[in-house]
């Protein structure tokens, strides 16, 4: 057996791809930096991260990049000792493409498709040794927001230009349906099979799925469609929205898929909560997250299996690979895969000397849409606790701590400062102090421990002697339901001037993250 979701946190979009017995994924990074992390697995069970495809300033510019902008469902693909990754910066300037011999990269500076409008690209290499390229768009003439086509062209690997006729291959299968998107082509015993998603990245997010004998069509639609949904299972189920698949044949011939879906807080089939406390508390605080299914084939068409939490594992030796420390003391030479800034960093705020973490002031801050002096990783747990440890003595406005963050709009923020530490809530782009408590030391210790939505922010002016900081804050605001968007929450370590020029700077000796 395995447990889903089978890479927690926000994770959406995944897009897999195999290598003889090694498997590849990708999901969306949006307005995060490093973008497009990616993860080797040798039983699609467990995952580890290797990296991030754009990893470098030239390959991804999210200066100025809106909140659930930039990075949209990248595809990885493997042909010919070469690997591919294609995806969309949102808004501008639109598809492009990396390739790489090593997963593990370096991957190339991108290479631009400018007549390849709308979003959610992907790659087919056919056996005739020719490539396509697929994505989704509104159509010119749409009726209403989300009236979506899929479009099919030539990718000529030479040049790395899209030649020959543009072919309109697809559209919503559901009369009205909205957000006919992250299509995929697969060839499968001499048929193709063109592969989307509809209805909404919500819980009316539903798989289809349509076939043809060539290429450029015409599909045939299944008239089973839709092949997976939970949209009928409603919200006391504990999985929702599952959607924006990509199918993989492993090496015994077996098939198997990825997928997006959130888990939504009280979400089960014998919670005591009153289904208006379960919509109330459905924040998908963890955002999007990628999930895994098996898939069988009759008549020609495949078969998608509900996706359950716990489900039997795929016929793969199984490959667990080293569990990664609770906490980082940040004695590396560089951060740890799992953390990231927000939009692209122009200059090297960050410092890892003396076995920690020390982060410069700058102007820049968390409620602004820029890139603030900050290091965030994901929460992947619904109950959960972080701590870290802050040296820091702020002048004037300055400020520095341990952030929970939606978007510029939506935190939740410890801060220490002149006036001591303040725990702040900020919703709907407004702050409110909660609490505060006096703190004269440069050492502190801060902590959060979340239990469902009630997220209890801690204190210690020394070791192992904490003191709650207020009741617990409402995490329902840290949810896509409430802030909007697509991502999951951040948490975040950061320091800021708060728009005033300093040579101050704030460390974290270390910092750690576990479920409890």
């Amino acid at each position: 057996m395995f447990s889903n979701p089978v890479i927690p946190g926000f994770h959406p979009d995944p897009s897999v791809c195999r290598v003889g017995a090694d498997y590849y994924l990708v999901t969306s990074s949006f307005e995060w930096f490093p973008g497009v992390p990616i993860f080797h697995s040798r039983d699609l069970v467990h995952w580890r991260q290797l990296g991030h495809v754009l990893d470098r300033p030239s390959q991804l510019d999210l200066d100025g990049v809106r909140p659930s902008g930039g990075i949209y469902a990248p595809t990885i693909r493997h042909h010919d000792g070469v690997f591919y990754m294609i995806t969309t910066l949102m808004d501008e300037p639109g598809n492009f493409l990396v390739t790489a011999t090593d997963p593990a990269g370096p991957w190339s500076d991108p290479i631009w498709f400018p007549e390849a409008g709308g979003f959610d690209p992907s790659l087919f290499f056919d056996d005739d040794g020719r490539a396509w390229m697929c994505g989704t768009r509104e159509k010119a003439a749409k009726g209403y927001d989300g009236d979506t086509e899929i479009w099919l062209r030539e990718l000529d690997l030479a040049s790395m230009k899209l030649v020959g006729e543009e072919h309109v291959i697809w559209e919503p299968v559901q009369r009205g349906g909205i957000w006919a998107e992250g299509p995929h082509v697969y060839l499968v015993d001499g048929r193709y099979y063109l592969l989307t998603s509809e209805g909404g990245t919500a819980e009316d997010h539903a798989v289809m799925v349509a076939r043809a004998d060539a290429i450029t069509g015409p599909y045939t639609n299944n008239p089973r469609n839709p092949i997976l949904t939970h949209r009928h299972l409603g919200l006391r189920h504990p999985i929702t929205s599952t959607g924006h698949p990509d199918l993989v044949r492993t090496q015994n011939g077996d098939w198997w898929s990825v997928l997006l879906a959130t888990r939504p807080y009280g979400g089960h089939p014998d919670s005591p909560l009153t289904m208006a406390a379960v919509r109330a508390d459905s924040g998908y605080n963890l955002g999007r997250e990628t999930f895994l299914t098996s898939v069988r084939w009759e008549d020609g068409w495949p078969v998608y299996d509900l996706v359950e939490p716990e489900m039997p594992a795929p016929a793969l030796a199984p490959r667990r690979w080293p569990a990664r420390p609770a906490c980082d003391h940040f004695d590396g030479v560089r951060l740890a895969p799992e953390w990231n800034h927000l939009r692209t960093p122009r200059t090297p705020y960050w410092s890892l000397a003396d076995s920690r973490l020390t982060l410069r002031l700058r102007p820049e801050s968390l409620t602004e849409r820029a890139n603030p002096s900050l290091v965030a990783r994901r929460q992947q747990h619904i109950d959960f606790a972080a701590h870290t440890v802050l040296e820091f003595r702020p002048r004037g406005d300055e400020s520095a701590g341990l952030a929970l963050i939606q978007n510029d709009a939506y935190q939740l923020r410890l801060e220490r400062s002149t006036r001591g530490l303040d725990l702040i809530r900020r919703a709907a782009g407004e702050d409110t102090l909660l609490a505060t408590a006096a703190a004269d030391a440069g050492r502190v210790h801060l902590a959060v421990e979340a239990h469902g939505q009630d997220y209890q922010f801690r204190y210690a002016l020394e070791p192992d002697e904490w003191r709650d900081l207020g009741a617990p804050a409402d995490g329902r605001i840290l949810g896509s339901t409430t802030a909007g968007g697509f991502i999951g929450t951040m948490i975040a370590l950061y320091a800021t001037s708060n728009g005033a020029p300093s040579a101050n700077t704030a460390s974290f000796d270390w910092f750690e993250y576990r479920a409890v």
